[in-house]
């Protein structure tokens, strides 16, 4: 009989591709995965994964094993799923994620008053651009700006977040719109909703820099770089920026909160997403 560990080192490398993804993945170090998939081969004495200069790639036998793997592992994470559905909704750990301009500018100021209601919760805040599987346990709870598409999941709209245009006080052509520069994301990004917004606002005026995130372009919006688009939960509490007068097409986001259907009976999730839906309630229009 093998060992099951094995086999999850062995599950990592097929979907990563490469044995430094898997390390990544698992958080250990190459040698590692190397080690623990030779184990898994010599167990089962069958070759799994050829590996190739820059990847990783599973012989027939291998698709074969990683198929039923990853049934199993399916079920490993159902059996978690159940037994954390009926945990006292006083204590334990909850990991929530979200996208790093809700988990900074907006959850963080949170924490505290949760923490009063529930001293015995551990909640983990994890600010993510990347969608989370819920059903591998890389979170508990998701908040989106899309609406979640995943199966076996439960969603909730607890918002929606406007956005609007700001620049300094101080940027020189604030009262010049024709000469307006603006902010935006970095070219890999270009796929985002905000960004298509973002330039269809330009509609040819020059981008003055592009950056990774939303936090960033406050920064650089303050710093009198250009003309941002920015939620206006930040934007309109920001005395060092102006909100900027445009009759265009409007930005608004719907904010989702997402669970696997395992855990919406969940005590502790309960207590957890019954606060999300509270505090979003109370600083983001939250009607359907």
């Amino acid at each position: 009989m093998f060992e099951w560990e094995n086999l999850r080192f062995f599950l990592a490398v097929a979907q990563a591709g490469t044995l430094s993804g898997a390390a990544r993945a698992l958080n250990v170090d190459h040698a590692t995965v190397s080690r623990r998939l030779n184990a898994l081969e010599t167990q089962l004495q069958v070759r799994l994964v050829d590996r190739l200069p820059r990847a990783c790639q599973l012989t027939g036998v291998g698709e074969q094993v990683f198929k039923l793997a990853t049934q199993m592992e399916a079920s490993a994470f159902a059996v978690q799923r159940a037994v954390r559905a009926e945990h006292s909704p006083t204590a334990g750990h909850v990991t929530v994620s979200a996208p790093p301009v809700l988990a900074s500018n907006f959850l963080a100021g949170t924490l505290g008053a949760f923490r009063q209601r529930y001293p015995q919760v551990q909640l983990s805040l994890a600010g993510q651009t990347q969608s989370v599987s819920l059903g591998r346990r890389e979170a508990d709870i998701a908040i989106r700006l899309y609406r979640p598409t995943e199966p076996d999941s439960v969603i909730r709209k607890v918002g929606s977040m406007p956005f609007a245009l700001y620049a300094s006080l101080d940027y020189e052509h604030l009262e010049a719109s024709v000469r307006w520069a603006f902010i935006a994301y970095e070219s890999q990004w270009a796929d985002r909703a905000h960004q298509k917004w973002l330039l269809g606002v330009a509609a040819g005026r020059p981008i003055a820099c592009g950056v990774s995130d939303i936090t960033t372009q406050h920064a650089a919006a303050r710093a009198g770089v250009g003309v941002a688009g920015l939620p206006t939960f930040i934007g309109d509490n920001d005395p060092r920026l102006r909100r900027l007068a445009w009759d265009g097409e409007g930005f608004c986001p719907d904010i989702w909160l997402v669970v696997h259907e395992d855990l919406r009976h969940s005590a502790l999730l309960r207590a957890v997403m019954d606060f999300l839906v509270e505090v979003f309630g109370q600083r983001f229009d939250a009607q359907p």
